[in-house]
C-alpha cells in the first residue's frame, strides 16, 4: 500500500465518506464503503453485505433499521445517467461489515478497531441512563462502574486464553496500557499522574479517559474470545494491540491521548459524598 494512501486513512476516512440525511442521521454508502476496503468489484463485496445482515438479525437487531436498500442516479458521461441499487448502512452495519471482510488487508484491520470504537462510544451515549447524567462526576461513576463489570469478563477470557496467575494477568493488562498509552505501562501511569502504589488508576481518571480505557477492555475480550486465544503470549499481544489500535482512533479524531488528561480526585470521594447526600435526604 502506498505512502499516501495510508496516510489517507489515517485520518479517517471512515469519517470522510459518511452522510447526513436531512433528519440528522449519519449513514454510509455500501458501493462508497466497497472502494474503501479495496473490493475490487461490488458485486464481489455483496457476499459480505449479506454475512453482516446475518449477525445483524442474529443479534436481535431489525436488519432494515441499519441496512435500507436504495436507488440512486450516478454520471455514465455526456451528461447521461442510469440508475444504480445501493445500500444505506448505519454505523453498526459499517461495524458488521468491517468484521465479515477479509481482515488481511491493512485498511480492514484499521476500520474494525475504527467502527468497533465508535459504535461503543454511540451505545454509551444513547444509554437512557447515560444521557439523563448532567455532571463529569456522575458520568464518571456510570463509566467506572461500567469498567469494572468489563473487567471481570477480560480477565475471564483471559483466563481461558492462558493468563491464570496474578502475576501474568498484572502483565497482560501492562500489554493493554502500553498499547494505549504510547509505551507507558501501569509503573510509568502511576508516576507520570503522581500517584501512590495504594491509588488505582482507574479511580484517578476523568470520563474521557475512562471511556478510551473501557473500549480497550471491551474489544479486546471481544478479540480473545473471537479468535480463540489460547496462550499467554498470543493474549498480551492481543491487549497490546487493541489498545495501539485504540489509541490511533482517538488521534484520527483528534482527541486528547489518555496520558495528556487531567488527573482527577478519586472516585472513592465521589461515592463517599453520594452516601452522605443519600443519607441526609
Amino acid at each position: 500500500m502506498e505512502n499516501n494512501k495510508i496516510d489517507d486513512i489515517r485520518v479517517s476516512v471512515f469519517e470522510k465518506v459518511k452522510h447526513t440525511s436531512s433528519e440528522g442521521n449519519e449513514y454510509w454508502l455500501a458501493r462508497e464503503l466497497s472502494q474503501i476496503l479495496e473490493y475490487s468489484e461490488f458485486r464481489h463485496f455483496l457476499p459480505v453485505i449479506e454475512k453482516a445482515k446475518q449477525a445483524c438479525q442474529n443479534s436481535g437487531q431489525v436488519i432494515h433499521n441499519h441496512f435500507e436498500d436504495i436507488l440512486d442516479m450516478v454520471n455514465i458521461g455526456s451528461g447521461a445517467k442510469r440508475e444504480i441499487s445501493d445500500v444505506k448502512l448505519s454505523r453498526y452495519a459499517c461495524y458488521l461489515i468491517v468484521q465479515n471482510s477479509d481482515p488481511s488487508k491493512e485498511v480492514v484491520a484499521f476500520g474494525q478497531t475504527y467502527f468497533a470504537v465508535r459504535t461503543r462510544e454511540q451505545e454509551i451515549t444513547q444509554l437512557s441512563e447515560y444521557q439523563r447524567l448532567r455532571s463529569d462526576d456522575e458520568k464518571r461513576m456510570f463509566l467506572r462502574n461500567e469498567m469494572k463489570k468489563h473487567n471481570k469478563q477480560l480477565a475471564d477470557a483471559a483466563k481461558n486464553a492462558g493468563v491464570v496467575e496474578p502475576y501474568d494477568y498484572a502483565i497482560f493488562q501492562d500489554h493493554g496500557y502500553k498499547g494505549l498509552y504510547g509505551g507507558l505501562g501501569a509503573k510509568d501511569i502511576h508516576k507520570g499522574k503522581k500517584l501512590s502504589k495504594s491509588q488505582q488508576i482507574l479511580d484517578h481518571m476523568g470520563s474521557t479517559e475512562l471511556a478510551a480505557n473501557l473500549f480497550r477492555a471491551t474489544q479486546t475480550e471481544e478479540k480473545l474470545r473471537k479468535d480463540k486465544v489460547t496462550s499467554k503470549a498470543h493474549a498480551n499481544f492481543t491487549h497490546h494491540e487493541v489498545g495501539k489500535k485504540v489509541r490511533q482512533t482517538i488521534k484520527d479524531i483528534g482527541g486528547t491521548m489518555p496520558e495528556d488528561l487531567p488527573v482527577v480526585d478519586s472516585i472513592k470521594k465521589l461515592s463517599g459524598r453520594k452516601n452522605r447526600k443519600r443519607l441526609k435526604h
